[in-house]
């Protein structure tokens, strides 16, 4: 199992987030086992309310949802949702989503690889 763990905003200026979801999807395609654990202000990669910017041209939270709905295990940091990210408080895509840190040490105990983003 492959564990992704993201931390910045999702349109930091940065590729971080965007190739981050793009190894993972390359990833997953290849039949490996993909999970992503979305803590500080990675929590808006779920939200609804993150609008791709006029200048990036791939909407993240699109991505995400796609990783999501097939198959690639994703959690946000339970603590983070509400503290963290420029949409505070803003519903998330699933309430299946919600994270604990119980999660995510699991998940990085069974991991072979933790890439931290």
């Amino acid at each position: 199992m492959i564990l992704f763990i993201l931390n910045n905003q999702p349109y930091d200026g940065s590729d971080k987030a965007y190739n981050t979801l793009r190894l993972a999807k390359n990833l997953h395609k290849k039949n490996e086992e993909v999970k992503i654990f979305l803590m500080n202000d990675a929590v808006d990669l779920a939200r609804e309310a993150t609008m791709k910017p006029d200048y990036y041209d791939y909407d993240l939270v699109q991505m995400i949802k796609e990783l999501y709905e097939n198959g690639v295990e994703l959690k946000v940091c339970g603590t983070c949702m509400a503290r963290c990210g420029l949409n505070k408080n803003e519903p998330y895509f699933s309430d299946d989503v919600k994270g604990t840190m119980d999660i995510l040490g699991d998940w990085t105990i069974k991991a072979s690889k933790v890439l931290t983003f």
